[in-house]
């Protein structure tokens, strides 16, 4: 048996695929297309791993991928792919419209093809799980109710609305065509292998290089953060029981006003890895200019996912932002190979500093 992981290169994915490949003994399929936020170095620990098999390619390349399904036929596929920036849909949206979603549609239009022509069991058993955010319900005020899986789409940057339609495509091809279908919608993950321009390792990585920490104009946005193996657990979770169909939004339980993430993180550091000169990492936070559009608070309900398929985030936000810390302090390696030039061009240019 095999399964296809899509972008398995990237953040989420990479910590999916590492996952999988301790609880379970069924071959993976790994297609990345490798831009920037894709790092075989997330998967050097698999690297010889006969059950993790890499392939270089882009989800919209249908000819790749209809090849890549006659010759492993996979029993699932979690598609993780994306681009999955605001800052970057602001200054470039082309990408993700392509990706996020002329990429989907051909991915389907290749899995629809796949999976009509199944034996009778297989075509049953088959799943299609695509992993989304909850940036596609917009913004909510504050003291609104989460967002629960009933909450109408009303993304409001180039990357949410991308991702949006994603998932109306994805709905789309289960009631029109019967493809077995399931959707989670996650709140901000954090952890290891985050590409440094997420606003948790961009705080460790310009902390430890004594640079301004920015923050978007008053601080005051609020996230639901979610520790990315406690996300990996909900989607294998949702994969292994999940009604077809069906939504399920995982959230972590854990609000926090972003200026309190930063500080909570210099907090940190300023115990695992004091500044030589003895002051305190928050005296380098530095406000900067919101981004356009910038929604103000965003909260996932999770009560369906905890109901209906009995999982819970097993990080607390105090637990996971002390792993995710110690991660990054210890992968300094990582972090280097990651952060080229034209990353470092980017944060110039995206922080204005």
């Amino acid at each position: 048996m095999s399964i296809i992981v899509t972008g398995g290169a990237g953040f989420i994915g990479s910590n999916f695929i590492l996952d999988w490949l301790q609880g379970g003994d069924e071959i993976v399929v790994n297609v990345d297309k490798l831009t920037y936020a894709g790092n075989l170095d997330n998967l050097t620990s698999v690297q010889k791993n006969p059950r993790h098999q890499f392939v270089m390619g882009d989800i919209g390349d249908t000819a790749l991928f209809a090849k890549l399904l006659t010759q492993h036929t996979p029993r699932a596929i979690v598609n993780f792919a994306a681009e999955s920036h605001v800052d970057r849909s602001i200054h470039g949206p082309a990408d993700f419209i392509q990706t996020n979603i002329v990429g989907t549609f051909r991915m389907l239009e290749t899995v629809r093809s796949y999976w009509t022509g199944l034996p009778t069991q297989e075509k049953s058993a088959f799943r299609f799980l695509h992993v989304s955010t909850d940036e596609v319900y917009g913004s909510l005020g504050k003291g609104q109710p989460a967002f629960t899986e009933q909450h109408r789409y009303e993304p409001n940057s180039p990357y949410s609305a991308s991702k949006a339609s994603s998932d109306h495509l994805v709905r789309a091809y289960h009631h029109t065509y019967g493809l077995p279908v399931l959707t989670t919608n996650c709140s901000n993950n954090y952890g290891p292998f985050q590409f440094p321009e997420k606003l948790i390792p961009l705080i460790i990585h310009n902390a430890l290089a004594g640079k301004a920490l920015p923050v978007y104009g008053d601080g005051q946005q609020v996230r639901d953060w979610l520790y990315v193996g406690d996300h990996c657990a909900a989607v294998r979770r949702v994969l292994d029981a999940g009604q077809v169909g069906e939504t399920y939004n995982i959230g972590g339980g854990n609000e926090r006003v972003n200026l309190d993430v930063v500080r909570t993180v210099c907090t940190i550091l300023d115990d695992f890895h004091p500044k030589p000169d003895g002051g305190n990492y928050q005296s380098q936070i530095t406000f900067v200019k919101d981004r356009p559009g910038h929604d103000r608070r965003y909260a996932i309900n999770p009560e369906k996912i905890q109901h209906e398929l009995g999982w819970k985030p097993a990080e607390t936000f105090e637990t996971g932002i002390r792993k995710t810390v110690r991660w990054y302090l210890d992968h300094q390696a990582w972090v280097r190979n990651v952060t080229t030039g034209a990353y470092r061009h980017w944060v110039e240019k995206q922080y204005s500093l």
